[in-house]
C-alpha cells in the first residue's frame, strides 16, 4: 500500500501532544503567577500587620501622645521605623484619622485616606489593599490602646509596585520550572512518537483505518478458515470460515486455543505451535485439513498462523468413489468368476460329463443366490445392500469369505444412506484387511437387527482384533493397526473408525468394540 500525503499518526500525535503540553504549561505558569501574587500580597499584609502591632505597642508612641504636640515626636519615630522595615509609609493618627506622621511632611495634619473604622472600633487584625495618597498599597491599620481605650491608630503599608517588584524576583524560578517541565514533556512525547512510529510503520490515521477495513474484509471473505495465535497460543483473530469449520462458541478472542471447545487432539496440535502441513483432523461434524506455520516480522516471532480447509465433501466424494469402484471391482470379479464357471461347465459338457456340469452350475448358483437373497430380504436400503454385495465379491478375490448372518435386518430410514455406507463400508474394509493377514480360514461376518428401539450393525472377522491396550484409542483420529508403505495417502490414515463414530453420533448413535475383532454400531429408531 503506497504512502498517502499528509502526516503520519506518530507525527500528528507528537504535534497534538506538544500543543496540549504547551497550553497546559502556559495555563499552569499563569495560575502559578497569580497564586504567587496572592501569596505575596497576603504575606505583605501579614508583615504590615506585625510592624503596625509592634509600633502600636511601643511605649514611645504612648509617651509621645501625651506631649502638647505629638507630631514632633511621632514623625521622627515613624520615619525611623519606615526606613528600618523597608515599608513605604508608617502613619500614626488620631482615632478620627488626623495624621501625626507621614513620609510626605505636607500631609501631616490632614485626614488619612483609607479605612479606619474597624481599627477605631478596637479591631486589631484589619488589612486592606487601598489607593491612598502614595497610590495603591497593601496596608494594615491597628489601634493604639491605653487601658483598653483607643487613643490613636497606626497604619503601615507597602505600595503595590514594591510588592510586584518582590514578585518579579520569583518569576525566573517559575519560568525555569515551566521550561524544564516543557523539555521533559517534549522528550516524553518524542519517545512516545518514536515508539508509535515503529508500531504503526509511520502510517497515517486514514491509512491505518483503510488498511484495517481492507484486511478485515479480506480475512472474513476468504474461503479458507484462518486462525491467528500469539506466542502463548491465545486466539487473536478468527474469521467466519474458521468459526464454521470449528463450530466455535461465542467470543474466543484472548483464550487459549486448547480451551475453546475443540477436540482434544486438534486443540493440542494447534497449541504446541509446531509446523504442520495438510494434517487431517476431525471436528464435531467436519473433516478439516490443518496447516500451521510461524508468523514472523523483521526476524521476530509473533505467533502462529493456522489455515483450515473443509475436506468433508471431498471425503464423502472419495467414499462414494470408493463405493462405486467397489461396485465396479465387484462386477469385474463376478464377470471373471462367471467366465471361469462358464468355461468349467462348457469343458465338462465337452468331456461328456453333463450331469457333473449341471451339479457344478447349480451349486455355484445356490451359493451366490444365498448371499443375494440374504441381502435383498434383510437390507431395505438399496445403497447399503449394493455395498455389501460388492464388498463380498471384492473380499472373495482377496481370499476372504464375507457372509451375512441369518435374520439380518436393516429397515429403511434408519439413517442417511451415505452415513450407512460410511459406517458399514469402513468396518467391512477394516475387517477384510484384518482377516486377509490372519491364518486360514479367513472370514468376515456382517449382521444387523433391531433391539431395544435401535438398529444394531455388527461386523466381526477372523483377524487378531484390536490389542487390549489400544481399545481406548481405537476411535481416535490417526489410530491404525495397518502399516502404510506410502507413509501418507493424502487423506490420512486412521480415519476409518473415527469417521464411523462421527457418522453414528450424527444420528444419536454409538459405536463400541464388542470383542477383540467385533464392532457394534447402535442407531436409534426414534431419532430416525
Amino acid at each position: 500500500m503506497g504512502r498517502a500525503h499528509g502526516w503520519s499518526l506518530a507525527r500528528q500525535l507528537f504535534a497534538l501532544q506538544a500543543a496540549i503540553v504547551g497550553i497546559v504549561l502556559t495555563g499552569l505558569a499563569v495560575a502559578t503567577y497569580w497564586q504567587l501574587q496572592e501569596t505575596e500580597r497576603a504575606a505583605t499584609a501579614e508583615e504590615m500587620l506585625g510592624i503596625a502591632h509592634t509600633l502600636a505597642a511601643s511605649p514611645e508612641v504612648l509617651a509621645a501622645l501625651d506631649d502638647p504636640d505629638p507630631a514632633l515626636a511621632l514623625q521622627p519615630l515613624a520615619e525611623r521605623v519606615r526606613l528600618d522595615t523597608g515599608t513605604d509609609f508608617v502613619v500614626v493618627m488620631t482615632p478620627q484619622g488626623i495624621r501625626y506622621s507621614h513620609p510626605t511632611p505636607a500631609e501631616i495634619g490632614r485626614t488619612f485616606v483609607g479605612t479606619i473604622g474597624p481599627a477605631a472600633a478596637g479591631e486589631t487584625e484589619f488589612t486592606e489593599t487601598y489607593t491612598g495618597t502614595l497610590g495603591p498599597s497593601v496596608r494594615a491599620v491597628v489601634p493604639v490602646l491605653d487601658g483598653g481605650r483607643v487613643v490613636a491608630l497606626v497604619s503601615v503599608g507597602r505600595s503595590i509596585t514594591a510588592v510586584a517588584q518582590d514578585l518579579q524576583r520569583q518569576v525566573p524560578l517559575v519560568l525555569g520550572a515551566a521550561a524544564v517541565a516543557l523539555l521533559l514533556a517534549a522528550a516524553g512525547s518524542w519517545l512516545v512518537s518514536r515508539w508509535l512510529r515503529r508500531s504503526t510503520h509511520d502510517l497515517g490515521p486514514a491509512e491505518l483505518s483503510r488498511m484495517y477495513e481492507y484486511y478485515d474484509a479480506v480475512l472474513h471473505a476468504v474461503r479458507e478458515g484462518l486462525l491467528l495465535l500469539d506466542r502463548e497460543g491465545r486466539v487473536q483473530l478468527v474469521n467466519d470460515e474458521a468459526r464454521r469449520l470449528l463450530a466455535l462458541p461465542g467470543e474466543v478472542h484472548g483464550r487459549r486455543v486448547d480451551e475453546i471447545g475443540l477436540p482434544a487432539v486438534l486443540g493440542d496440535a494447534l497449541a504446541d505451535g509446531g509446523p504442520r502441513d495438510d494434517e487431517i483432523h476431525l471436528t464435531a461434524d467436519r473433516i478439516v485439513v490443518v496447516s500451521q506455520g510461524a508468523a514472523r516480522w523483521a526476524g521476530s516471532h509473533l505467533g502462529t498462523v493456522v489455515t483450515l480447509r473443509d475436506h468433508t465433501e471431498l471425503r464423502e466424494l472419495v467414499s462414494e468413489l470408493q463405493t462405486v469402484r467397489g461396485f465396479a471391482d465387484s462386477l469385474h470379479a463376478q464377470a471373471h468368476e462367471a467366465a471361469n464357471q462358464l468355461h468349467t461347465v462348457i469343458s465338462l459338457i465337452e468331456l461328456g460329463r453333463a450331469e457333473e456340469a449341471l451339479e457344478y452350475a447349480t451349486a455355484e448358483l445356490t451359493v451366490s443366490q444365498h448371499l443375494t437373497d440374504a441381502v435383498v430380504d434383510g437390507i431395505a436400503v438399496p445403497e447399503l445392500a449394493a455395498l455389501v454385495v460388492g464388498k463380498a465379491a471384492a473380499a472373495g478375490e482377496r481370499g476372504v469369505e464375507l457372509s451375512v448372518d441369518e435374520g439380518t435386518r436393516v429397515p429403511a430410514g434408519v439413517a442417511d444412506p451415505r452415513d450407512l455406507v460410511t459406517i458399514v463400508g469402513n468396518l467391512l474394509d477394516n475387517a477384510v484387511d484384518a482377516a486377509q493377514d490372519a491364518p486360514a480360514p479367513r472370514w468376515v461376518r456382517f449382521g444387523a437387527g433391531i433391539a431395544d428401539g435401535a438398529v444394531e450393525l455388527r461386523v466381526r472377522d477372523s483377524g487378531p482384533g484390536v490389542p487390549a491396550e489400544d481399545v481406548e484409542r481405537a476411535f481416535e483420529r490417526g489410530f491404525s493397526t495397518k502399516v502404510s508403505s506410502a507413509g501418507h495417502d493424502g487423506l490420512g490414515r486412521g480415519l476409518g473408525l473415527a469417521l464411523v463414530r462421527r457418522a453414528a453420533q450424527r444420528h444419536g448413535g454409538s459405536v463400541r468394540l464388542a470383542g477383540p475383532a467385533e464392532f457394534t454400531v447402535r442407531l436409534p429408531l426414534v431419532r430416525a
